[in-house]
């Protein structure tokens, strides 16, 4: 394998596509030792293979606003690689969205699903529309009008879609009752459904959930506990939610939640209100976190900064891709953060991961924190094929195992010489063997 000239054609094949190209980097330099000591994977050109995606899918996606006048948005899915099971991944409506960052969401859910044990592959979609602003019935003639064309290509053997930023319960409750409507079929094709017609408990939570259960498993590798330690979240959405009540839950003080305004330092640590406070904010669309400084007393909002300069115990990325940066990490760092874990897709930058990994802070990369979200996901699969409804407990459950599992893979392949647990080598190791070894037995295709 060679690194250089792989990337040298990626970059020509794909110009323009920054996430894309910085994803494919991530996991190529942390496993191209592994590769070429087995020459098997060369031999079969997996990596060529295994940055390209089988399909990408782009459509037009035209619709009427409330005052009657045509609104046109563009429409994707990244059907990445189908070796251990059908595409799996959310859909995003933001205005950010373009091929380059489904490619990079679509790589790395390739990776991630790979982690969780569970027989799915990797896919991501979605599309420039914004929700916010948009009134219910918009939205529904959005979602209707973008699954008319998706129907096509998805099915609960094919591809299963979920949701991700902006597309929630609402959301998916429009796509799946458009996709019923054309397919004359009830059948388990989109995952985040409401508990009325077949969702799973605990999947708003899982990704927040999981992500704490991941970063408990990095605790107990030092012996530590979360009891009495200090953490900052960014975000103010469901992931943060879930993590906030889980970090509670296990003894931590959160001091931060933030939004694309700024952040709101708490300074006795996030109370029960506040944590059901972050789903009224999130239901008002208006993607602001400074009115949670006007609710409640001991919150100060400060505009325009990232709660990354405050001095904690631990760091939790849970936003957006690159929300924390080399500067960011310098601080933390210079603050004595002991423990850094991406609860969003790509939440730092490579300049980030470089210098946490070289000051020897434990990092967690977000294709083996935040796989609570899809191996729910996964569970909602299996128990719409069964025709059964787990309870909580037992979703819980099979989500504390599964993230334990991702937690000692990384261990497993990511291990030093020195001790220090490199988890970003080692979560992309144990996720590529997965995958590899799948897409050499069933051929060259």
């Amino acid at each position: 394998m060679d690194l250089n000239k792989i990337m040298t054609d990626l970059e020509a094949k794909n110009p323009g596509q920054v996430e894309f190209l910085q994803a494919a980097k991530e996991v190529l330099e942390t496993i191209e030792d592994f590769v070429n000591e087995n020459p098997i994977y060369n031999e079969n050109a997996l990596i060529e293979r295994i940055v390209e995606p089988e399909r990408v899918l782009m459509f037009r996606v035209p619709w009427t606003d409330d005052n009657g006048s045509v609104q046109v948005n563009r429409g994707y899915r990244v059907e990445f690689n189908s070796a251990i099971g059908p595409y799996k991944g959310g859909l995003r409506f933001h205005p950010s969205v373009n091929l380059s960052i489904l490619k990079f969401l679509g790589f790395e859910q390739t990776f991630k699903n790979s982690l969780t044990t569970l027989p799915m592959g990797g896919g991501k979609g979605g599309s420039d529309f914004d929700p916010k602003g948009k009134s219910d019935a918009e939205v529904m003639r959005f979602c209707q009008s973008f699954m008319s064309e998706l129907f096509r290509h998805i099915g609960p053997n094919t591809d299963v879609p979920a949701g991700d930023i902006g597309v929630g319960g609402r959301e998916i409750g429009y796509l799946y009752g458009m996709y019923k409507k054309l397919r004359n079929e009830f059948t388990g094709v989109l995952t985040g459904k409401g508990m009325s017609f077949g969702g799973s408990l605990i999947r708003p939570e899982a990704t927040g959930f999981g992500g704490i259960y991941y970063t408990k498993a990095m605790l107990e590798v030092k012996g530590e506990s979360f009891n009495g330690k200090t953490a900052s979240l960014s975000g103010f959405g469901n992931v943060t939610w879930g993590a906030a009540l889980k970090l509670k839950e296990f003894g931590a003080k959160v001091l931060t939640v933030s939004g694309p305004d700024g952040y709101c330092l708490i300074e006795n640590g996030i109370t029960d209100d506040m944590i059901d406070y972050l789903l009224e904010l999130r239901a008002s669309n208006n993607d602001v976190v400074a009115p949670m400084a006007d609710e409640f007393d001991g919150v100060k909002f400060f505009a325009g900064k990232r709660p990354w300069e405050v001095k904690v115990d631990m760091a939790f990325p849970c936003a957006i891709q690159n929300e924390l940066n080399g500067e960011d990490a310098k601080q933390l760092a210079d603050n004595g953060v002991q423990y850094v874990a991406e609860i969003s897709n790509m939440g730092c930058t490579p300049e980030a991961i470089s210098l946490f990994h070289e000051k020897k802070i434990l990092f967690g990369p977000g294709k083996a924190v935040n796989a609570g979200g899809v191996a729910v996901s996964g569970l909602e699969m299996s128990q719409n094929s069964l025709r059964l409804s787990w309870s909580e407990e037992e979703v819980d459950t099979k989500l504390k195992v599964i993230m334990k599992d991702i937690h000692d893979a990384g261990v497993k392949y990511g291990t030093e010489e020195d001790g220090y647990i490199n988890y970003v080598k080692g979560s992309n190791i144990a996720g590529f063997i997965k995958v590899a070894d799948a897409m050499i037995a069933q051929g060259i295709v």
